[in-house]
Formats: structure tokens, C-alpha cells, sequence
């Protein structure tokens, strides 16, 4: 769609859902939160530290969200991903899709996040709980 607007941002930041103006052509808007579970493989974690090529990242990331708009007609796409530590319960990607077409708006939204988790070098890195006790115990030992 031409008029399509795309914005990504990689940032260390607490990620904030933005307010904007709506769109009256748009009919349907998705945001989509990803939250850092307290679980990882079953296992109790404080978070996760995230790190990223941030160039590369944010390439891939417009990249990504271009052809979303291109291929689902697409009024705007917002992909935000935080990189650094974030806690359990608290946001590490945000994306907003707005479309004239809720159809559209959903699966432009599994289609982003999809293709997010493929082709973006964005790693995570859980800290477990357990690990965290394991070295404050070793530190006060070898005090």
C-alpha cells in the first residue's frame, strides 16, 4: 500500500504502547505484546537479557514490516523490540498492524512476529532463578 507508514526501534528502553491519532481507514488495529514469561524450559527466571547486531536487527526488522505492508495491504505497521535485561512480566516486543480489514490485521501480526523470531539476529539469553541463588551463595562462601 503505498501510504503504508513503518517504524521500528530497538531499544534498552521500557517498551510503552504508543497513543496516536487513529486512522479512520483503518478498521482494524492489533497490537500484540510479547511478555517475558516466568518460566524458561521449566524452569523459574528473573528475565532475560537480550542482545542484538543492531544495525543488522533493524534492517531486518523495516525489512520485515515493508513487506508486511506490501503483501497485506497494510496501513501501518510498529515493530518495537527491547533489547538488554527485561524482567519476567514485562514486555519485550511490541507490534501494532492497522489494516481496513481485521482478517488482514491478524494475520499480518503472526506473520511479523514469525518472520521476527526467523530472520532478526536478536538472541535471549534466560537468567534462571536457580543460577542467581548458585552465585550469590558461591560469592558469600568465598567471602
Amino acid at each position: 500500500m503505498a501510504n503504508s507508514v513503518s517504524q521500528v526501534l530497538l531499544t534498552k528502553a521500557r517498551l510503552q504502547t504508543p497513543r496516536e491519532d487513529v486512522d479512520p481507514s483503518a478498521g482494524a488495529i492489533v497490537d500484540f505484546l510479547g511478555v517475558v514469561r516466568e518460566l524458561e524450559d521449566g524452569r523459574e527466571i528473573d528475565g532475560i537479557d537480550y542482545e542484538a547486531h543492531q544495525a543488522m536487527a533493524e534492517h531486518q526488522m523495516k525489512t520485515i514490516s515493508d513487506a508486511a505492508a506490501e503483501t497485506f495491504r497494510l496501513n501501518q505497521v510498529l515493530l518495537h523490540h527491547r533489547i538488554g535485561f527485561v524482567p519476567a512480566g514485562e514486555p519485550s516486543l511490541f507490534l501494532r498492524v492497522s489494516a481496513q480489514h481485521r482478517a488482514a490485521a491478524f494475520e499480518a501480526s503472526k506473520w511479523i512476529v514469525d518472520e521476527l523470531k526467523k530472520k532478526v539476529p536478536i538472541w535471549k539469553r534466560p537468567r534462571f532463578k536457580i543460577d542467581n541463588r548458585r552465585a550469590a551463595e558461591t560469592a558469600a562462601a568465598t567471602a
